[in-house]
């Protein structure tokens, strides 16, 4: 048998904790989790669950920073250097005069961002 929640008075609205907000979208950031289900399963409406998320989103302030060292490349050598120098675990890109390198950790967001810098 269905639940049927019945809101009376002035106020038709739910009002969702803070700490209710962030257990769902908890439960909608798990691997293979459905937001139609998450919702459905906590009885709000999906739009208002990826309305969270987003404004989540917008007001994290969250900052990813990674290891990053941009020298000059040496100008006396046209080929490339050897890799046997370089640490394990290190992107080095190279691009005309500059060489950088990226933690081969680095997200995915963060390298992208850095050679489409590079490219301007």
């Amino acid at each position: 048998m269905a639940q049927v929640t019945l809101i009376s008075g002035p106020e038709r609205r739910r009002r969702w904790s803070s700490q209710d907000r962030a257990r769902i979208l908890s439960a909608i950031e798990a691997p293979d989790a459905v937001v139609a289900e998450v919702a459905r399963r906590e009885d709000v409406c999906t739009s208002l669950v990826y309305k969270w998320r987003l404004a989540a989103r917008k007001g994290s302030k969250r900052v990813e920073f990674t290891p990053l060292i941009v020298e000059p490349a040496p100008a006396s050598s046209s080929a490339p250097p050897s890799v046997s120098g370089v640490e394990r675990g290190v992107i080095t890109v190279e691009l005309d005069d500059t060489r950088v390198l990226i933690c081969a950790d680095a997200p995915a967001t963060l390298i992208a961002a850095t050679l489409k810098a590079l490219r301007s």
